[in-house]
């Protein structure tokens, strides 16, 4: 048995719960389906019916699935996502969830990060401190984030956070791995001033200069610095600017990678996402979202400092 193998079985049975007679579909691309081919030989090894499908590699995150891999999707106990781009906020995720589906989905997952990183993380720990931060969220109504002297005020009045802790038991049940992130939607055209981003963006991968967006009415509006040009591509215009997320990051092992499933993960750092919230709590489909992250930040909490220089002062 490779290692990679058994690091997969113990997601499935730790991360997944999965028991004996479920079904497992996973979900892969032409550019992981080495680590898929690792799940689907960890189900059978369990003892479980298992599937896998190899599908394009998606252009964006959050661009939807062929029709024929969201039907397996919904058909399943266990799904499991290891794709070069992520399918975590799509129809097919949520339809999936909605039926029952329990969901990781692990966009540009490498093998490195199942032998160290945040995959390694004690996710008891993760799971107390990410509980802690959605907590947080829930309580507050408006939020600031400064870095470099810039900052972007948005609320999250009336809004859910959702607690992305590595443990995905009960029917419904979804997020990443590695895991390890409190996030929620803000509230749509809420969102007013400027975005500095440092460390990497989904689509671009690790910045080799910062970038700035000036954010008005929620949406972004003007991008400037290094790979702006590409963020601003990506974006196009329309609701893919809508400022869709903002998640926090609690788990201690991730590093920072440019891969963005571990560097959103990694602690105390704070990533905003534009485009699709809709399958967390949002009101805009606009076929992809793109997280952006940001290191060692500043973050008020109704006027209170909770984060400063990237370091929880709870």
């Amino acid at each position: 048995m490779s290692i990679l193998t058994d690091t997969c079985k113990r997601v499935l049975v730790t991360c997944m719960g999965l028991l004996p007679g479920e079904s497992v579909a996973v979900i892969s691309d032409t550019g992981k389906k080495e680590i898929g081919s690792a799940f689907l030989s960890a189900a059978f090894e369990l003892g479980n019916d298992a599937v896998m499908v190899v599908m394009k590699p998606r252009n964006v995150s959050g661009e939807e699935p062929p029709d024929a891999v969201a039907q397996v999707m919904r058909a399943s106990d266990v799904v499991l996502c290891p794709t070069t781009r992520s399918l975590t906020h799509t129809r097919a995720r949520t339809e999936a969830t909605a039926a029952g589906a329990r969901i990781a989905t692990m966009p540009g997952i490498t093998e490195e990060m199942f032998y160290c990183g945040g995959m390694t993380a004690d996710y008891g720990v993760v799971k107390e401190l990410t509980a802690k931060v959605a907590s947080l969220l829930d309580a507050a109504s408006h939020v600031r984030i400064v870095k470099e002297g810039h900052e972007l005020n948005l609320s999250l009045k009336g809004r859910k956070a959702v607690a992305d802790t590595g443990h995905y038991l009960r029917p419904g049940e979804w997020g990443n791995l590695p895991a390890g992130e409190a996030y929620v939607a803000p509230v749509e055209g809420t969102a007013e001033g400027e975005l500095y981003i440092d460390v990497s963006v989904a689509g671009v991968g690790k910045l080799s200069s910062p970038l700035l967006v000036s954010v008005r009415g929620g949406i972004a509006t003007d991008f400037s610095g290094g790979e702006a040009h590409r963020l601003a591509q990506i974006l196009e215009d329309g609701e893919a600017r809508n400022v869709a997320e903002l998640g926090i990051g609690t788990n201690p092992r991730a590093r920072l990678t440019g891969i963005i499933v571990e560097d959103e993960k990694a602690y105390g750092t704070i990533h905003v996402a534009f485009g699709e919230n809709a399958g967390f709590g949002g009101k805009v489909r606009a076929g992809k979202h793109i997280d952006c992250v940001i290191s060692k930040p500043d973050l008020y909490l109704d006027g209170q400092l909770v984060i400063r220089a990237g370091q929880f002062l709870f």
